[in-house]
């Protein structure tokens, strides 16, 4: 009560207006003001990224400062599956980074407030999803900082080139299709009246045929 009582008189005495601040966007999902604030909370933060890198292929950060909730919200639905993305403290993502040689190098990219993605295969989707909201939001100022990959620290450009690549299921769905049209290759080849592996096949029959 007594409380409630001083916050009405001062500004009446003192004729100071107290300002109430808008919470941040970053804040509202976990950026520098919000978030893990407790032990307990920048504990479950620091697990929390270790799960996500210890199962990604390539990370990546961006400027968080500028994206808003919904925009947030709306970017992760853009994201192909196994792609995760988070404004993470850069005190917390040093800690996830300590001692762990595959991710250590992102150090350099600590600085100012960050958005991670934690990318497990489809590396050129989710540069695709990010570019999407990107323009659609009018956001052209978030570009990617750089990123890491098997080890390596990339910059803007390097994170670009990479998601040129393709990705390790396209890859597998090539080798695969490649594999299972071997056989039909094969017997169009054989069965083709002018082939020199058609005659070559028929004269080694031939020739053991004759022993």
């Amino acid at each position: 009560m007594k409380g409630l009582l001083f916050a009405v008189l001062v500004p009446l005495v003192t004729g100071f207006v107290p300002v109430v601040s808008h919470v941040s966007s970053t804040a509202l999902y976990g950026g520098a003001k919000g978030g893990a604030t407790s032990l307990e909370g920048k504990q479950a933060r620091v697990a929390f990224v270790k799960d996500k890198l210890s199962t990604a292929e390539m990370i990546f950060s961006v400027p968080s400062e500028k994206i808003t909730v919904s925009q947030s919200l709306e970017l992760r639905n853009s994201l192909p599956e196994g792609t995760t993305c988070a404004v993470i403290k850069n005190s917390l993502m040093a800690r996830a980074i300590a001692d762990n040689g595959t991710w250590e190098s992102s150090s350099s990219l600590l600085k100012g407030s960050n958005m991670w993605f934690f990318i497990d295969s489809d590396i050129s989707g989710t540069l695709k999803g990010l570019k999407s909201v990107v323009k659609s939001n009018g956001l052209e100022d978030t570009k990617v900082r750089g990123g890491v990959i098997d080890g390596s620290l990339l910059d803007a450009a390097g994170v670009a080139k990479i998601g040129e690549l393709p990705s390790k299921m396209e890859l597998i769905a090539r080798i695969a299709g490649g594999i299972n049209a071997v056989p039909t290759k094969l017997a169009r080849v054989v069965k083709a009246p002018n082939s020199k592996l058609a005659r070559a096949i028929k004269l080694a029959g031939e020739e053991n045929g004759g022993e």
